[in-house]
């Protein structure tokens, strides 16, 4: 695959993308408020082109969606746990049932399967450890076939970026 010129970044072009859909996508996920129009601006196009682009964009699922991001501790989620789960069975009928049951919990903010000692890594937002200890004892300790949890508590965030382009 090409790689794209005058970007500082080794990034290759994806199939069916090209260096304006690119820049497009890296425009949204820096602020995805910016207008049609100022999009069209930025890439040297007329507005017309630059919608279509993001319809197919967002029609082909390379946009998935759009979020506004929150500071955490101004809404009362201050405290962020990495939990690392085992599954006592490995089987897919048990691995099922587990992600349903994650999918469940509003305090997962993410869930990753991963190799390794653990089966997956969760991401967790709560207010403060009292709340973390009653997610762990009546939720996630409760989940079908949980072998072992282990989790770290975020001390401070070093680096925090949603962008894939940048």
């Amino acid at each position: 695959m090409p790689k794209q010129k005058g970007q500082s970044t080794d990034y290759e072009i994806p199939n069916g993308l090209d260096a304006v859909d690119l820049e497009i996508l890296r425009l949204l996920e820096t602020n995805a408020r910016l207008t049609i129009k100022e999009i069209a601006d930025k890439v040297h196009l007329s507005t017309s082109p630059v919608h279509e682009r993001i319809k197919k964009l967002e029609q082909t699922g390379v946009i998935q969606q759009y979020v506004t991001l929150l500071n955490a501790a101004k809404i009362n989620k201050g405290l962020w746990v990495i939990c690392y789960v085992s599954l006592k069975q490995h089987n897919k009928n048990a691995g099922l049932k587990f992600i349903k049951a994650i999918q469940a919990m509003p305090e997962v903010k993410e869930c990753y399967s991963i190799s390794g000692e653990f089966d997956f890594m969760l991401k967790v937002a709560v207010k403060n450890m009292e709340d973390y200890y009653d997610f762990h004892v009546n939720q996630l300790s409760e989940a079908e076939n949980i072998g072992h949890v282990q989790s770290v508590f975020v001390m401070g965030i070093v680096k925090q970026t949603h962008t894939l382009l940048s």
